[in-house]
């Protein structure tokens, strides 16, 4: 980076935290921040509000200097800097949330181990896909039924799949190894994963005749579905879709045939929203991930940094349409 342009980059920057610089240094308080009770058989509860601001947390944020790395990522994936100091945009509070979000209860929904005891106790076990084996080292040969699902624990896209004696284990366990090695959410400032424990897991293929099923990602803000994002064809042609919660399409993914936006919904759709509100009810903002599985739909994880607020949206109008309904969202629940 050339001196002139890190000066203008920083200029830039100064200018787009000050007022939150200046809010933190006048110790205004502006929001709340959050803890965690926990029963005895290790239940995550409601959150209770304890003393804290957003300006508190802009002002441990600044101590430490410019978040360079979130502000260049994001103008590496948008064209132009984040507005930390006031972001509307979807993907610009999802660079807040990274910064300024340290509710204790992150780590433990964004845990593809414990987050399962949640989603059981909440909307029902049969929901949850059972957990085969986890661990921090895989055994020598695997010794689960065909086909089955290997992934970590601690991480986002960390995932296998085993479909029959033909794989090479060995390569599956060097790649498995390599996802423990480093804390995943370092690089991206994504503060839940990086307080998770490394480790696991295996479970069954959920999928029908080594097809994956599809994935409905549901934006849920202040406990309501609004959208619906559907994946299809995940290994292959993969395609993006998103509706609204009456089934309309509003995205406009490049290469996805105007045919997928015809998609009829599933039959369990009014089904899969009632859990994915019961699972979000008390946040301000989380993508419930489901997919359609027979007989009976499954959980798939709750992910609180979709695409680390580095995918652009298509129409690139859906990022503030995203960003209007957080923000109704955190006035009345505003937690960092």
């Amino acid at each position: 980076m050339s001196e002139a342009w890190q000066d203008r980059v920083s200029h830039d920057c100064n200018a787009l935290v000050a007022p939150q610089r200046n809010a933190a240094r006048s110790g205004s308080d502006g929001g709340r921040s959050v803890s965690v009770a926990a029963d005895e058989r290790g239940s995550i509860l409601a959150h209770q509000p304890v003393p804290g601001s957003i300006s508190a947390g802009w002002k441990r944020l600044l101590d430490g200097g410019l978040p360079w790395r979130v502000l260049l990522t994001y103008l590496w994936r948008h064209g132009r800097l984040p507005r930390l100091a006031n972001p509307v945009l979807f993907n610009e509070l999802v660079q807040a949330r990274k910064l300024l979000d340290r509710d204790e209860r992150l780590p433990l929904l964004s845990d593809k181990v414990l987050v399962k005891r949640f989603v059981a106790e909440r909307i029902g076990p049969s929901w949850v896909i059972p957990t085969l084996w986890h661990g921090s080292r895989l055994p020598a040969a695997p010794r689960w039924k065909l086909p089955f699902v290997l992934k970590s624990r601690h991480g986002s896209n960390q995932i296998a799949f085993v479909r029959s004696e033909n794989e090479d284990w060995s390569a599956m366990q060097k790649r498995a190894a390599g996802w423990q090695r480093s804390a995943y959410g370092l690089w991206l400032d994504e503060w839940g994963y990086r307080h998770i424990e490394r480790g696991l897991l295996v479970e069954p293929f959920v999928g029908t005749d080594g097809v994956l099923p599809i994935d409905y990602k549901f934006f849920v803000f202040g406990g309501r579905v609004e959208f619906v994002q559907v994946h299809l064809h995940r290994e292959s042609a993969h395609r993006r879709v998103i509706f609204n919660r009456a089934w309309r399409r509003v995205s406009a993914e490049p290469h996805t045939p105007e045919a997928f936006g015809e998609l009829p919904p599933p039959s369990s759709l009014p089904r899969m929203i009632e859990a994915a509100e019961a699972l979000a009810a008390e946040t301000d903002f989380v993508r419930v991930d489901l997919y359609d599985t027979k007989p009976h739909p499954s959980f798939g994880e709750l992910t609180f940094y979709p695409g680390s607020g580095l995918d652009p949206f298509e129409p690139r109008s859906l990022d503030a349409l995203f960003g209007t309904y957080w923000l109704q969202a955190r006035s009345t629940r505003p937690t960092w």
